[in-house]
């Protein structure tokens, strides 16, 4: 186990006592908010393509399989 420190206390002062930053009151923030609204279109398009192209490739893939066996 660690052995335990004891703390020093002076007699007659006062403990130093740190001071935080408090920002000037008088100060405002102006805070704006605007709504995030993406464009999602070209994805939504570039989806569909997609899609389509797997679909018709698996339906492709359909038919060979009867001409095949």
């Amino acid at each position: 186990m660690a052995k335990k420190l004891k703390r020093q206390v002076s007699q007659g002062t006062k403990p130093e006592v740190t001071r935080a930053y408090v920002p000037n009151a008088s100060v405002r923030r102006v805070s704006t908010t605007t709504e995030f609204k993406p464009d999602y279109s070209m994805v939504i398009h570039d989806l569909k393509r997609i899609g389509i192209l797997a679909g018709s490739f698996i339906g492709i893939l359909v038919i060979l399989s009867f001409f095949l066996q």
